[in-house]
């Protein structure tokens, strides 16, 4: 049932982006939240801003938890893309690796936007709503389902939470 929901709902962002002519967008916003992004972003703010000695070994603690999580949960659930599984639609966007859940994408996603949040409070509505896009255009792309999402968005605050935990101590 969970899993004809999910099969459901993907079908509709994807078709919905697709009448609406957002996949163009949808392209924009999951490269934003690709990793070199975040590489250059870290970096900037590390050599110019005074918080950037901690919020890059923020971001370098979450990442260090949320890799090999994001890692094993994959390569471990092995669940089909949707544009693997699902031959009868037409996908325009071919992925990195052929499982989908978690959504690498998100979890780093909601993951920044955590430590962003900490770090420069005025901007956490702005950074969540992107992350929660870059999470959209994953689905809009066809390359996660809705429970993916879910799951990478948990996993990316799951993260930040233990890395700030473990910088606490």
């Amino acid at each position: 049932m969970l899993t004809s929901l999910d099969k459901r709902l993907f079908c509709h962002v994807l078709n919905s982006s697709r009448y609406y002519g957002l996949t163009p967008l949808a392209r924009s916003i999951s490269r934003s939240g690709d990793g070199p992004i975040y590489l250059c972003f870290s970096l900037i703010i590390l050599l110019f801003h005074p918080l950037g000695t901690v919020f890059f070994n923020q971001l370098l603690c979450g990442f260090l938890i949320e890799l090999p999580l994001y890692l094993c949960l994959k390569h471990s659930l092995r669940r089909p893309r949707p544009c693997h599984a699902l031959v009868e639609l037409e996908f325009s966007f071919e992925p990195a690796d052929k499982f989908s859940l978690p959504s690498g994408h998100t979890a780093a996603a909601f993951m920044v936007a955590s430590f962003i949040a900490v770090a420069f409070p005025f901007f956490s509505p702005w950074v969540f709503i992107w992350a929660a896009g870059v999470g959209w255009s994953r689905v809009a792309l066809g390359v996660h389902y809705p429970l993916d999402i879910l799951a990478g968005m948990g996993l990316g605050l799951g993260s930040a939470s233990l890395g700030l935990l473990w910088l606490q101590v």
